[in-house]
């Protein structure tokens, strides 16, 4: 019987090749989507999609709005940067949502607790990215120290394990990797300020970080030829 993960998967790119790579390495997926009161929660919609492409073994939704925290251009009533190069900026942009992967590796890791699973998987990136601090090895790192302390499974003898199968790949590597598993990054959303029909903004930095990767992998991107 294959190992149980669960992988945060939001319906973006990322998450949707991070999951498929663990299935690819035999993991039974077990798929946790958070509505956080995020201006995109149409890429919820898009999770749905890719959790059917990936034929997950379960799926959970929760609702944990983080509006009420604010902070954040996704959450609260702050303009999304546009036109810029996140990859080149020094700041920490508008759209980091505080504490958001702590918050969400945390429910993971009590879901997973619950199933006895020991690995979760999550789709950050610390090459081609905006500048997160809860994207990089160090914050990875010191996650999982804590998921084997506070828990019962860890002082019971469990070890916990967060997978970050894309943490050192460029946008163009990933989308590489996905095409090579045969995805369909047609079922993927990542623009931060959709229009009002749903589509990319084209401007805001995770669809230009989108636009890069897929130029830069010689690849066309579907969801520009719609």
């Amino acid at each position: 019987m294959a190992s149980r993960a669960v992988v945060l998967l939001s319906g973006g790119l990322d998450s949707y090749t991070a999951a498929a790579i663990a299935k690819s390495e035999g993991f039974a997926l077990c798929a946790l989507t958070i509505f956080y009161g995020q201006r995109h929660a149409r890429e919820v919609e898009s999770a749905r999609s890719v959790a059917r492409a990936l034929a997950v073994e379960r799926r959970l939704e929760l609702n944990v709005d983080l509006r009420g925290i604010g902070g954040s251009a996704l959450t609260g009533a702050i303009e999304v940067p546009r036109d810029r190069d996140p990859c080149a900026a020094a700041d920490i942009p508008a759209t980091y949502v505080p504490a958001r992967n702590t918050i969400f590796l945390s429910l993971a890791l009590g879901w997973a607790e619950v199933l006895e699973a020991r690995d979760l998987v999550i789709g950050v990136n610390a090459l081609d990215y905006s500048g997160y601090p809860d994207c990089r090895p160090e914050f990875i790192s010191a996650f999982e120290a804590l998921a084997n302390l506070a828990t019962r499974a860890g002082v019971e003898g469990a070890r916990f394990h967060v997978h970050t199968p894309l943490i050192a790949m460029s946008k163009s590597d990933i989308i590489r990797r996905g095409l090579e598993i045969g995805l369909d990054y047609g079922l993927t959303h990542s623009c931060y300020d959709p229009t009002p029909g749903g589509g990319p903004c084209g401007r805001c930095d995770s669809c230009v970080l989108r636009a890069k990767g897929f130029r830069e992998a010689g690849a066309r991107d579907p969801l520009v030829l719609r």
